[in-house]
Order: C-alpha cells, then sequence, then structure tokens
C-alpha cells in the first residue's frame, strides 16, 4: 500500500505541477512565446526530479505506466504489481486534474491550453496540426513512441545497478523528460505517459470539452509501444555487451 500510495502521489504532483504550468503560461512556442515554452517543459521534468528524491526509495517513482511496463518486462516487478502501480497512477493523474479544476475554479485566470478559451484544457494532449486527421494520428504516434523509447531507455540505463550512478538517477531522468518535451510538446504537447493523458483529459470531458478523450487512445498506445521497444533494444545491447565481457575473459 506504500508503494501504491507513493505512485498515485507522484503522478498526482507531476500533472497538478505538469499540466498546471502549462494552463498558466501555456504552450506556444513561437518566438514570441519561447519562455512559456521551456517553463512547461521544465515544470515537468522538475516534478520527475523532486518526486524522484521523494518517493524513489518507496516506489522507484515510476509514476508512468510506460515506464512501469518497462520495469515488468526487465523483470523487476511482478505483474500483479504493475497493474497496482498502474492503478495507482491513472488514480493519481485525476487527482492531480481535479484538484486543478478547483483552483482554477476559484481563480481569475484563464487556462491557456482552452482551445477556444472557454473549454478547460487542462493541459491535455492534442494531434498535430496535419493535412488530414489520418496524418496527424500517424505523426502523434511515431512521435510520442519515439519520444518514450528515449526516455524509457534512458531510465533503464540510468537505473541498472551494474553502472551504478547512485544519487544522480533522478536528476538524469528529470532532465531526460525535460529533453522530450521541449521536442514534443509543439507536436502533441508532450505524453509518453499514459496516466498523464487521462486524468486531464476526463477532466476536461467533465468540463464540457469532448475533444482530449477522443485521442486519448494515441497516448496510450504510442508509449506503451515505445516502451516495450525500449526494453527490448536495452536488452539486447545489454546482453551483447554482458557476451563481449565474458569472451574477453
Amino acid at each position: 500500500m506504500k508503494k501504491f500510495f507513493a505512485e498515485l502521489i507522484g503522478t498526482a504532483v507531476l500533472v497538478f505541477m505538469g499540466c498546471g504550468t502549462a494552463m498558466l503560461v501555456g504552450c506556444g512556442y513561437g518566438a514570441d512565446e519561447g519562455t512559456g515554452y521551456l517553463i512547461v517543459a521544465l515544470a515537468f521534468g522538475l516534478s520527475i526530479v523532486a518526486m524522484a528524491y521523494c518517493i524513489g526509495n518507496i516506489s522507484g517513482c515510476h509514476v508512468n505506466p510506460a515506464v512501469s511496463l518497462a520495469v515488468w518486462l526487465s523483470g523487476g516487478m511482478k505483474l500483479v504489481e504493475m497493474f497496482y502501480y498502474m492503478a495507482a497512477q491513472v488514480i493519481g493523474a485525476i487527482l492531480g486534474a481535479g484538484a486543478l479544476k478547483f483552483v482554477f475554479h476559484f481563480m481569475s485566470k484563464p487556462d491557456m491550453t482552452s482551445p477556444d478559451g472557454a473549454l478547460m484544457g487542462f493541459g491535455s494532449n492534442g494531434l498535430p496540426e496535419a493535412s488530414t486527421t489520418g496524418d496527424a494520428i500517424i505523426a502523434a504516434l511515431l512521435v510520442e513512441a519515439a519520444l518514450t523509447f528515449i526516455f524509457v531507455i534512458a531510465i533503464l540505463g540510468v537505473t541498472s545497478e551494474k553502472f551504478k550512478h547512485g544519487s544522480f538517477g533522478g536528476l538524469i531522468i528529470g532532465l531526460t523528460l525535460t529533453f522530450v518535451h521541449i521536442f514534443g510538446i509543439a507536436v502533441t504537447g508532450t505524453s509518453v505517459n499514459p496516466a498523464r493523458s487521462i486524468g486531464p483529459a476526463l477532466m476536461a470531458l467533465i468540463s464540457g470539452n469532448k475533444g482530449p478523450i477522443g485521442v486519448v487512445w494515441v497516448f496510450i498506445v504510442a508509449p506503451l509501444f515505445g516502451a516495450v521497444i525500449a526494453t527490448c533494444v536495452y536488452k539486447f545491447l545489454e546482453t551483447q555487451k554482458a557476451k563481449k565481457e565474458e569472451s574477453a575473459e
């Protein structure tokens, strides 16, 4: 239960701080809006840094179903435990988004991620601009899978007991999340985390904005697929390195 609540709290903080910052400053990436763009990327990354040193020793600070899937595939946790983690992460994301709904209800500031100024966006993810809906979906799937691949393979490398990165692990993971956000915000708003997408999308739906929930499947499928590929590639590279070391001996 301690791990469950740790993951719930960690994901709630990620959504509250990351999506909340996006709601306050917007995600513009033009020449005149670049500051907000970078602030949002840093908000997500620094949330992970803070939580890694807060709950890392309790649950490992996955706060992301894609990460939990990768850890399970790597043999780091049991299947039942993985589902407990995922449930905690989704619930935490919903609570984080719910907290934002209350906060913005009592503030006079508008939601800068709102599609038209009237409907709440809650920092939810969306499809990139493209000539057709099909093209936008394909682009979003490719980008989210690629960014999740980068994020997850970095996590697997930095948390490997063989390399002993020690206390720098949380910082490296947080900076990597910032890194992938810098590219992805302009395309999809950057998910690489199904829970992070589900929470804001559900809260947007409750607030009358049906757009995010209609495409949320993209931000579930692509990150999970990216995590699977990252795990397979990392295990292959790790195995090949081990074989070379054995042959050298």
